[in-house]
């Protein structure tokens, strides 16, 4: 286990897939995840299917963030992740303040994530007209958007319910995982149990030279939905990882599959 591994307790995320479904079924998944008792409710900014059908049904990130925030009233929501090449950062800022506000609900504060990346789907860039690039090129401007993204928060009128939670998705060791030490509350990687132990040293070195506690940064990662919790969840849990991310796809949205991750994570919160 890292050293950033605390006694945090356990949190279930569940990417919905704004793909292949209409958006009937997907604001009835969302309801059904809060019911269930998930952490963190999570779609994508793209603007075209990744998986099936390429030009298949297909819906926008944000315009429905903004509809979670409404329509549910205890989870936390965000994009896994939002593309920062697609709005301006001082844009992006003023969004996120707007979906928080939105859903603080009955003077709580609000349950925005802002999940952010580079970004990397060739075809969004090219259908609606962003310039593509360098991978490289996409992570400064990363870099360079961040504070500036920061620094509108500071200026907005009302200012965020809270300070947002700010979650970076992404494993290169020398750019993104520095980008994370400096900037995230939650790292988000890929991979099976050794590769994210190893993400994890290299992150805390990051942190070690930027001067920052590594136990601040949440720990998250993705697992197969249809995973069993004893096995892959246990050797995630065992590397420091304490935010585990299934995915539903359209048209259907199996969530059968949740309920033993659920019961899992409450079993080792309860014992912490």
């Amino acid at each position: 286990m890292t050293s950033a591994a605390t006694a945090r307790p356990v949190r279930i995320g569940v990417q919905i897939q704004p793909q292949h479904a209409d958006y009937p079924a997907i604001r009835r998944t969302a309801a059904a995840l809060e019911e269930m008792g998930v952490d963190v409710a999570f779609n994508w900014d793209h603007f075209y299917p990744l998986s099936g059908e390429p030009e298949g049904l297909h819906f926008e990130c944000w315009t429905m963030l903004a509809a979670w925030a409404e329509a549910t009233s205890r989870m936390e929501i965000g994009a896994l992740v939002s593309c920062n090449s697609y709005r301006n950062p001082e844009l992006l800022a003023d969004m996120a303040r707007t979906v928080d506000h939105i859903s603080a609900h009955d003077g709580d504060t609000g349950r925005l994530v802002l999940g952010i990346g580079s970004g990397w789907f060739e075809k969004d860039y090219t259908e609606y007209g962003y310039e593509f690039g360098t991978a490289g090129g996409r992570l400064n401007a990363l870099r360079d958007d961040l504070p500036r993204i920061e620094e509108r928060w500071g200026k907005l009128n009302p200012a965020p319910t809270r300070k947002i939670p700010v979650l970076i998705g992404g494993g290169g060791e020398k750019k993104t995982l520095r980008i994370v030490a400096r900037h995230a509350d939650i790292w988000h990687g890929f991979g099976d149990a050794e590769t994210i132990a190893h993400k994890h040293e290299v992150l805390d070195a990051h942190c070690a030279d930027l001067g920052r506690d590594p136990a601040e940064i949440e720990r998250s990662a993705g697992a197969p939905t249809d995973g069993d919790p004893a096995g892959i969840g246990e050797e995630l849990y065992a590397v420091g990882t304490r935010l585990i991310t299934l995915s539903a796809g359209g048209p259907d949205f199996d969530l059968s599959p949740v309920a033993p991750w659920l019961a899992w994570r409450d079993e080792k919160n309860a014992a912490l």
